[in-house]
Order: structure tokens, then C-alpha cells, then sequence
């Protein structure tokens, strides 16, 4: 059986993202977001959350690019090394603003994939045993042939797959779930509907969390500190398509989220 969960991330991040991720989920293929308890629509993705609950709703940690953090992951990777900073108590604040929001989150993932640092990864791991969040990102992209991806992409995919052991134990020791595979990261920014169409097509047996980053590039997007603007629109796009919802249908995969997924 293929199974499939559709996960944006940055909800909360503008109220364009906002409204791509919405769009996404009611008219397209996308089943779940993780939520930016930092982001400047915070509240706006509060709202909307509360009137679509069938989105899933998780948290999207962020340990870089907005204060007080560290710009890039190599200086907070530095910052780590040298003790310079505590991170567990700055995560938990982060998942005590959603839940307090009333929202329940049932998924983790961090911005910029910061919890392949191992500091990073043993907190996400506790956060999730301390608030009962069962599911956490593994961003290992599948092995599959993507069309039009960079080879700095393809290289740092493979650097990061050399992680995927001890990601593996360290999830494993905390009781976090995972799906059985990943796709998304080397595609992001530069896919349509026929690039999306075609990896869904090609997705293996088991549960797969896409990784996706939908939006309508209005003024607050464009004026945002991101390098992903005119992609997002794109990438809503081809989450709306006929083709792609096609291929879903084609394929038979059943579109799933973290909270009603069987597979771990």
C-alpha cells in the first residue's frame, strides 16, 4: 500500500503562505502544515487553522534566521559547539505558544533541517517524548529520478543520507515516529505539475511525507527575507493541478496526515 502525506512548511510565516497552504489543502493534494510559532501571521495561520480542521496541524521549529538566533545552520552549529546557546528551553516555548493557542499539534519538523545537528536532534527528540508529539521529520529524499535538480542539491541530499543511521537510533530511542521515506528536499523551488506528477508516480511501497512550500507570492511574500518567492506560487499550483490529482488517482495512493497515518 502507498500512503501519502503532504506537508507544507512555514505556516504562519506570511499571510500569503498562509493563504497558499490553505489553498493547497482545499483544493489539492496537501493533508498538513507545520506551524512557525515565530512567524510574523502567527495568528492569521491560528485563524485559519481553527477553520479547516481537517489540516494537520505541527510545529516547525526554528533555531535559525530569526532573533535570537543564529542567521545560517553553520553558525549555530558553531554556536552549539561551543556551548553558546541553550536551545531545548527556546523549543518548548515554541510548542507551549501553539498548543496554547488551542491548536494540537501531532507532527515536528525544524526550519532549514537544523535537527541533523545532534544537540539538535537529542531536544526535538525529548520535545516530542515531554508533549506526546509522536511524529518527526527524517528529510533523506528518495533515491528517485528528478529532473532539473542542481548537483550542489545532489550533493548535500547525500551528505545528508550519510546521517540517516543515527538520525534513525536517535528517533528510535526517544519512541518517535517516522514515515518509511522522504521526498521534497531536492526538488524544492524548482518543480511544476509535470515534475510533481511524475514523482508521485514513481513513490514506493509505504507511507511518503512530501515536503512542500506553497503560497501566493503577494507584496508581504515578496518583501519577506526568503529565497523562495515566485517557487511557492509554482509549487501551488502543481499542488492544485488535474494532473497531479490524477496521478495521485492513477497511482492509487491514499493521501493521508500525521494524525491518521498507520505506517511509521
Amino acid at each position: 500500500m502507498k500512503t501519502l502525506i503532504v506537508n507544507a512548511d512555514d505556516f504562519g510565516f506570511t499571510r500569503d503562505v498562509n493563504a497558499g497552504i490553505i489553498e493547497a489543502h482545499r483544493h489539492g493534494i496537501l493533508t498538513a502544515t507545520t506551524l512557525m510559532a515565530g512567524g510574523g501571521a502567527f495568528g492569521d495561520a491560528v485563524r485559519l487553522a481553527r477553520e479547516h480542521p481537517s489540516l494537520d496541524i505541527g510545529v516547525h521549529l526554528v533555531l535559525v534566521g530569526q532573533a535570537p538566533f543564529p542567521p545560517t545552520v553553520a553558525q549555530l552549529a558553531c554556536e552549539l559547539a561551543f556551548g553558546r546557546i541553550e536551545i531545548l528551553d527556546a523549543l518548548r516555548a515554541q510548542v507551549r505558544k501553539i498548543k496554547d493557542s488551542g491548536l494540537q499539534p501531532t507532527h515536528l519538523d525544524t526550519h532549514k533541517h537544523t535537527h541533523l545537528l545532534p544537540p539538535v536532534l537529542d531536544a526535538v527528540g525529548r520535545i516530542s517524548e515531554e508533549f506526546g508529539i509522536p511524529w518527526v521529520r527524517r528529510p533523506f529524499d528518495l533515491p528517485l529520478a528528478y529532473r532539473g535538480v542542481s548537483a550542489a542539491k545532489r550533493v548535500a541530499s547525500t551528505a545528508m543520507s550519510l546521517m540517516q543511521g543515527s538520525v534513525d537510533h536517535v528517533l528510535r530511542r526517544h519512541e518517535c515516529r517516522f514515515t518509511d521515506h522522504f521526498a521534497g528536499f531536492q526538488i524544492t523551488g524548482g518543480y511544476g505539475a509535470a515534475e510533481l506528477a511524475a514523482l508521485v508516480r514513481e513513490l514506493p511501497e509505504g507511507s511518503t511525507e512530501f515536503m512542500c512550500h506553497p503560497a501566493v507570492c503577494g507584496e508581504e511574500l515578496r518583501g519577506a527575507r526568503t529565497r523562495l518567492k515566485e517557487s511557492r506560487e509554482r509549487e501551488l499550483r502543481a499542488l492544485t493541478s488535474p494532473e497531479v490529482l490524477a496521478a495521485v488517482r492513477g497511482a492509487g495512493i491514499e493521501l493521508t496526515s500525521f494524525r491518521d497515518a498507520r505506517n511509521s
